[in-house]
């Protein structure tokens, strides 16, 4: 049976600070991250999406968390094909070749589209988030991935930010969560194989936002894709009620490394503002339907991440604390069948 290691997707989230989680004398950088650490053993880092990470950061994380900690480091944003800000990147990177002038398709994933997802990308679309880069209703300083030089500079400096991290043996994954228009096809299998040249040697898992990579006719054929490359598949909850909704399937595709990412079921996921779109309190019943399944993915691969992504004041550190619980025989509730999609 491998290991579980149930976390957030953020120790410094405002929201969280403001809920009264952390104690008195605990809410400094440092004091917050060694509670985090006392009382959980896995946190994803999702600054790294909207900002290159820094090699003293990382260090410092390293220094500040027991023997055994593991962070999961979400991808930069220009790395997945995500519009990203001219401001997001370090300032000898800003500005000359390669800046998109209006362009809102950085990436130039936007054809991967088709008329038959008109109804799923209406509901796909994110409402706007002040530190998203793709928010910005000015596009003029968005950056193009397409420039062999910024990409190449930008891969080299996440290498170096993550760096003390590996060193460390702290770096649970890589996170890379794809658009909601990164859909099946060969160009996004040629951008996942880019990925995998460049990641060689790291813990990858994948997320795909686009409900089709899970659908039933092609699940086994993204699964393979993803095991061709030693990527770890990420589960999804998520309310499944919305066109978009990705399904809850659990495929095996690393020996190494499952992830399950735990979104809230709130039905604002494609309309609402950030804290509607993560504002869900998960029961014990929904947390225990899962728990037949992470057991299941623990059996098959020597460690399992769950991480709570319904960062609404402390409701993901709370649902964390309660399935850690749960998976220890905690008083598991009824929660009916609980089939499982493996691959």
């Amino acid at each position: 049976m491998g290991e579980i290691l149930v976390g957030a997707c953020s120790w410094t989230d405002p929201m969280l600070v403001r809920s009264g989680w952390y104690p008195v004398g605990s809410r400094s950088p440092e004091g917050r991250l060694r509670h985090y650490a006392g009382r959980l053993p896995v946190v994803e880092v999702d600054s790294t999406y909207y900002a290159l990470p820094g090699e003293r950061n990382s260090r410092l994380w390293a220094e500040r968390t027991p023997d055994g900690f593991v962070f999961d480091v979400k991808a930069f944003s220009l790395l997945t094909g995500h519009p990203t800000r001219d401001a997001a990147l370090p300032p000898d990177l800003r500005g000359g070749a390669g800046a998109s002038g209006d362009r809102r398709d950085p990436q130039g994933l936007r054809d991967l589209r088709d008329s038959r997802d008109s109804r799923d990308l209406r509901d796909l679309r994110d409402s706007r988030d002040p530190r998203d880069p793709r928010d910005s209703r000015d596009s003029r300083d968005l950056r193009d991935s397409r420039d062999p030089a910024l990409l190449d500079a930008v891969w080299e400096r996440f290498a170096e930010g993550i760096g003390p991290l590996r060193r460390a043996g702290r770096l649970g994954s890589v996170l890379f969560q794809f658009p909601p228009w990164f859909r099946p096809g060969p160009r996004s299998e040629e951008f996942l194989a880019e990925c995998a040249g460049r990641t060689a040697k790291w813990p990858v898992s994948v997320e795909f936002r686009h409900p089709a990579w899970w659908r039933e006719e092609q699940a086994g054929a993204t699964a393979a894709l993803l095991r061709r490359h030693g990527f770890a598949a990420v589960a999804v909850d998520m309310a499944q009620t919305l066109p978009a909704s990705v399904p809850p399937v659990t495929p095996v595709t690393s020996p190494r490394l499952s992830v399950v990412r735990f979104h809230g079921r709130s039905t604002a996921w494609g309309t609402g503002s950030k804290e509607d779109r993560f504002r869900h309190e998960y029961t014990d019943t929904e947390l225990a339907e899962w728990v037949p399944r992470v057991r299941a993915l623990a059996a098959r691969v020597e460690r399992v991440h769950v991480l709570f992504n319904n960062c609404c004041g402390d409701a993901a550190v709370r649902a964390a604390e309660r399935m850690r619980a749960l998976l220890d025989g905690g008083g598991v509730p009824s929660a009916g069948p609980s089939p499982l999609t493996l691959f």
